[in-house]
């Protein structure tokens, strides 16, 4: 494969030296893109030696060296067009924030904008810089948009400071490419319904019964699956996220109006994954005015809403059906009776009491059990990487279940 790997201006620029040797062991081609501010860190001599390849340091050659002709002026199209997989490391603030917003002001980031290949970014920089609203908002465009992050390592920082920042090791990073290559869009051609966040249950006008459930594993499986092809329909309770690219956006507020939304798009998907919290209950007949406080004692009559996941499993057919269980106790035991009783094929159980688990976090412990007998925990990982396991075991288990004789598929 022949590897594109730009550099940008970091002190840990140095490190993609013994990049390159390691992209080349493992059969790559490399050439190299560097920023004016990566120059200050590392020379392009050095790269040329390592990767045997022309190192691109300037948008355009120089007219004074009487190199500017038409083929310099649209290297950055040739690159774009022979590269397999464009890799940032290391990426800097800067670097993710051109990228995020689409500007094209050097060869890097013109190039970036004019490629269709895969793209990994490995951040490195302070860890006030990492952790800044910015740059997480630009690390949420660019993963919505695709971009595989590899984040960086936590540790002792060149600026003196201890946490997240770190250049992330080869290993990780040559992970990173290794599965940016391998991954298909292995569900081209196939459409995923996804529900996420939580439910609004009227109590009056300005009141409402809800849960604690952010949106943010709903969405980052919706994603997820746009990015491995699918057609989505995602089907989204009031959350504060931005909505993601490249997917069909339903809002709703209320169970009801959730369920009303999934009866219509359900029959159209072959895989529905029901993230949702859903409200258990709704207000039995809601206020239409605000309700005063008196300071006498207030009962809400509850009435049950319709169980989304047990109704459409019912009668999915050959559609592949995922639930989700948020538990405090008996983790195990409650997930393999949701998985039975709700005619589910996979549920994603986690404890939501489990530090790095549960709602409003960007991390998950799940573990997911499926409906073949095979229970898979995982480690704690990004809900973006959970969402790409789900899927996994999603089309694993559809493929075990469509090798099965049709009778035995019945229950």
């Amino acid at each position: 494969m022949r590897i594109t790997l730009g550099v940008s201006g970091g002190v840990a620029a140095y490190k993609s030296a013994e990049l390159v040797r390691r992209l080349q062991q493992d059969g790559h081609t490399v050439q190299v893109v560097m920023t004016r501010a990566a120059r200050e860190f590392i020379t392009p001599l050095t790269f040329a030696a390592l990767s045997g390849q022309k190192v691109i340091t300037d948008l355009f050659a120089s007219a004074s060296s009487g190199e500017a002709n038409l083929e310099s002026a649209i290297e950055h199209i040739a690159v774009a067009q022979r590269t397999d997989l464009l890799l940032i490391a290391p990426a800097t603030a800067d670097i993710l924030a051109k990228f995020a917003r689409g500007i094209a002001d050097d060869f890097l980031t013109t190039l970036y904008l004019a490629s269709t290949a895969p793209v990994v970014v490995a951040p490195a920089m302070n860890v006030n810089m990492w952790q800044h609203p910015a740059t997480q908002k630009n690390i949420a465009t660019l993963r919505a948009r695709g971009v595989r992050i590899v984040e960086p390592a936590e540790g002792y920082l060149a600026c003196g400071m201890t946490g997240p920042g770190r250049l992330a090791g080869q290993e990780e990073i040559l992970k990173g490419v290794t599965e940016a290559l391998q991954t298909q869009r292995d569900l081209a051609g196939e459409t995923v319904l996804v529900t996420a966040g939580p439910t609004h249950e009227d109590i009056d006008p300005v009141r409402f019964l809800s849960n604690r459930s952010s949106g943010k594993m709903g969405y980052a499986i919706a994603e997820v699956a746009a990015n491995r092809g699918a057609c989505v329909v995602l089907i989204s309770g009031p959350t504060a996220l931005e909505k993601p690219e490249r997917v069909e956006f339903v809002a709703v507020k209320s169970a009801e109006e959730m369920f009303q939304a999934v009866k219509k798009h359900f029959p159209d998907c072959g895989i529905g994954i029901f993230a949702a919290a859903v409200a258990d209950y709704r207000i039995a007949e809601p206020a239409g005015t605000k309700i005063k406080r008196t300071g006498d004692p207030l009962t809400l009559k509850l009435e049950p809403n319709t169980d989304i996941l047990a109704a459409m499993a019912k009668n999915k057919g050959d559609r592949l059906v995922v639930g989700f269980a948020a538990e405090t106790e008996k983790v195990a035991e409650n997930a393999r009776k949701k998985l039975a009783g709700k005619n589910a094929d996979l549920i994603v159980a986690n404890d939501v009491t489990a530090e790095g688990a549960g709602f409003d976090l960007d991390t998950n412990i799940v573990t997911l059990f499926a409906r073949d007998g095979r229970d898979l925990p995982l480690a704690r990982m990004s809900k973006r990487d959970v969402a790409q396991r789900i899927l996994d075991e999603a089309l694993r288990l559809r493929g075990v279940l469509q090798s099965k004789p049709a009778a035995s598929k019945g229950d």
